[in-house]
């Protein structure tokens, strides 16, 4: 990854790290809210919640756009599945470090059953 994409990661996972967060996205990729009826919600205030959702805009996680007075917020599909497959990337770098492992160890203790890899 270079440091752009480092940052954009920063900001999705920052984003994602808080459960108030993950619930209004979770309600803004079923259907568009406005930030006030979010608001409702949560038992916290009107500014609180604009503060959440502008963390979650910022990531590119959601985007809101004015109607009259309200400001309406609808999830971002596409960004959710890049986090998907940042995660995807992430584990995929992770299996291939334990495999490895699992391979030096049972070349170091080939006689050993509580290490020997999985599907000798």
């Amino acid at each position: 990854m270079n440091e752009s994409s480092e940052d954009r990661a920063d900001a999705l996972f920052h984003a994602l790290s808080d459960r108030t967060r993950r619930d209004i996205l979770r309600r803004v990729l079923a259907g568009e809210h406005s930030v006030s009826t979010l608001a409702a919600r949560y038992d916290m205030s009107f500014a609180a919640v604009q503060k959440h959702v502008a963390v979650l805009e910022r990531a590119g996680l959601l985007t809101k756009r004015r109607q009259g007075r309200e400001q309406l917020a609808s999830g971002d599909v596409a960004a959710v599945r890049s986090v998907a497959s940042m995660l995807d990337e992430l584990e995929a770098v992770w299996r291939g470090r334990i495999d490895r492992i699992d391979l030096l160890l049972s070349q170091d203790n080939p006689d050993d059953p509580e290490i020997t890899p999985k599907g000798s």
